[in-house]
């Protein structure tokens, strides 16, 4: 179009433009106060388009004027306004420009709104009309712009948002934009200055060129943002200053990383671990997710679909300009780019924690006390993350119980020959280490995992291998003589065996009726006198566990009764006369602490009367 003459004739909307900002207003923006967020971001773009314009032509206005942003309000008479040195306008650019709304295609939108089922959000991103969402706060916008072109003239664009707009000449002498809202009367709390101010902080900070506010024209943003800076200029006191400025936690993170990437995709980020998932009371990180940021500004508080859900506990920021934005810069649309973003985040994130592991021991121990069952969840939810997660898992073990044992140190501590890892499940690690399972392991010198966390058998359905070595259930089976650093001991009495034997397995069977589905012997156990195992074709022990969980009336399969035939207590209650009331006690009790230490008890307070009766029976002896 030609430039508007001094006779200001409206110019009418081409598209329902009340229709457009009511989508605009209603659905797209949760917060009313990233209308100044847009603006000033509007406002950047212009500064570095000046930026790339005078790399090759000096010939420009005002070329020697600082490149800056300026906010003002004036509560008299209800009005904000935002100017900046940028590249500026011609009066036929405010009208192409700031008309965007109205080209071919916003009617079709429309109709797309109606027909989808849709957020608006998803399919608006082709309308580039960040600008209109001060109309959320305004009831009219003037804009006056002078172009960088030494011969263009100033003009004034001016609309209350209805059908129409105008576009005249108008008087400025300096280079750029000055937007002027006045605002409704709902509205007017943003022509208070601290709350200009807070916006900026929070959504601004780290726009490349200063922000003023006020008459005393204060810069309020910090400018730098520091996770753009080349690594080597980034020290730990740096990056703890800034975690401690974006989250107030008083504790310095446990480790963190800082990513400048140009491939597969442009990125910059930093990313921290804190030393809790617990949030300090006074944390400015109300929820889980990263801060998301686009050429610096900040475009979503909260983004959770950068990382897996089981690195929901990372804190930190990430940049790219690369990112493609629908037009109200809250919801980040699902892209290709977004999966490589994501893919590089977590990358880096497995990295970060797999060399904290390999130096910072310490520290690492720190973060699988505190953040371990994240570690577990991913294994059990994405059986595609458990080879790069599994390295990270730590347990204590029968041979090395007051440290945190790895797999790969497992499988470096355990004998040449062994081809498989050894677990014990149990309800914690001291009973765990003593389960009866154990007794050959333990008298062998072979190590066992021990698995205490109710998440592990959830793992276990996922992990059934690392590497080239099998994870075996030690209750299931007994170690390999190639496993074992020295033979299995010798009983120090004779086994009972003929008929002494099968006369006790049938006063065992007889007493204990239902409650086992049999009685045997086994050559499994050396210090305990008995055991409880699985019938075969029964559910493993991982699955039952899963099943108590996720079902509370789930009843486990009867198991059966394994005795040591050595054992000294076995022996003296096959010695006992059948008529004698202590044999069904110690029957009773010698099953009960089978359940007990298979943590299958459903009320160990009421063997303390059948105790209390051996007790007696003890003493009178």
């Amino acid at each position: 179009m030609t430039a508007p003459n001094h006779t200001v004739t409206p110019i009418p909307f081409k598209a329902e433009t009340r229709q457009l900002l009511d989508i605009l207003i209603h659905s797209l923006y949760s917060e009313h106060e990233v209308f100044l967020r847009e603006l000033i971001s509007n406002a950047a773009d212009a500064l570095t388009r000046l930026n790339f314009e005078m790399l090759t032509n000096r010939d420009v206005l005002d070329p020697n004027s600082e490149l800056g942003i300026w906010i003002s309000a004036n509560k008299d008479e209800k009005t904000i306004t935002i100017s900046d040195t940028g590249i500026g306008m011609t009066a036929e650019e405010l009208a192409e420009n700031l008309g965007t709304i109205a080209h071919s295609g916003a009617r079709a939108f429309l109709e797309a709104a109606r027909a989808s089922s849709n957020n608006p959000s998803d399919i608006i991103g082709q309308f580039g009309v960040g600008f209109y969402s001060a109309f959320m706060v305004a009831e009219s916008i003037r804009v006056t712009s002078r172009s960088y072109k030494p011969e263009a003239e100033a003009a004034e664009w001016f609309s209350s948002g209805n059908d129409t707009f105008t576009v005249e000449p108008a008087q400025k002498i300096d280079r750029g934009t000055r937007i002027v809202i006045h605002l409704k009367e709902d509205s007017l709390e943003f022509a208070d200055e601290y709350r200009l101010r807070t916006i900026v902080k929070t959504h601004s900070d780290f726009v490349p060129f200063p922000i003023y506010l006020g008459e005393d024209k204060e810069q309020v943003n910090q400018q730098t943002a520091i996770w753009r800076l080349p690594v080597k200029e980034v020290t730990a006191d740096k990056a703890n200053e800034f975690y401690r400025q974006i989250t107030l936690d008083i504790n310095p993170p446990l480790a963190y990383t800082q990513i400048n990437a140009d491939a597969p995709v442009q990125l910059y980020a930093l990313l921290f671990i804190p030393t809790t998932p617990e949030k300090p009371i006074f944390a400015l990180r109300k929820e889980d997710g990263l801060k998301l940021y686009a050429r610096k500004v900040l475009i979503k508080e909260y983004t959770r679909d950068l990382l897996p859900e089981y690195l929901r506990f990372v804190q930190g920021v990430v940049d790219s300009e690369d990112i493609p934005l629908n037009v109200s810069r809250e919801m980040v649309q699902s892209s290709r780019l977004m999966n490589q973003l994501r893919r590089l985040i977590t990358g880096k994130t497995l990295d970060m924690l797999k060399d904290m592991a390999a130096n910072k021991s310490e520290d690492y121990t720190k973060f699988w006390k505190a953040f371990g069952r994240f570690i577990k969840e991913g294994i059990a939810t994405d059986r595609e993350a458990a080879d790069q997660l599994a390295p990270l898992l730590r347990y204590a073990s029968l041979n090395n119980p007051a440290e945190l044992t790895s797999l790969d140190a497992y499988i470096e501590r355990a004998n040449p020959a062994q081809k498989k890892i050894y677990y014990i499940l149990g309800d914690d690690d001291r009973s765990a280490a003593r389960s009866p399972h154990l007794d050959l392991f333990r008298h062998q010198g072979v190590d066992v995992l021990l698995l205490t966390d109710p998440l592990d058998s959830f793992v276990l359905l996922s992990l059934t291998r690392y590497k080239e070595y099998d994870l075996v259930n030690a209750a299931q089976e007994k170690p390999d003589v190639a496993d074992a650093e020295k033979p299995a001991p010798q009983p120090d009495q004779e086994p009972l065996s003929g008929t002494p034997l099968e006369d006790l397995l049938a006063r065992i069977r007889s007493q204990l009726g239902e409650k086992v589905s049999d009685v045997r012997t086994t050559d499994r156990l050396l210090d305990s006198p008995a055991r409880l195992v699985d019938e075969a074709g029964a559910p493993n022990q991982e699955m039952q566990r899963v099943y108590r969980m996720l079902k509370h009336d789930f009843e486990a399969p009867r198991k059966l009764l394994e005795i040591n035939p050595a054992h000294a207590l076995v022996i003296r209650l096959s010695a006992l006369d059948s008529s004698d009331p202590r044999a069904a006690l110690v029957i009773d009790q010698i099953y009960e602490n089978a359940l007990l230490v298979e943590g299958l008890h459903p009320d160990p307070a009421a063997m303390v009367a059948r105790i209390q009766d051996l007790m007696k029976a003890a003493l009178h002896e």
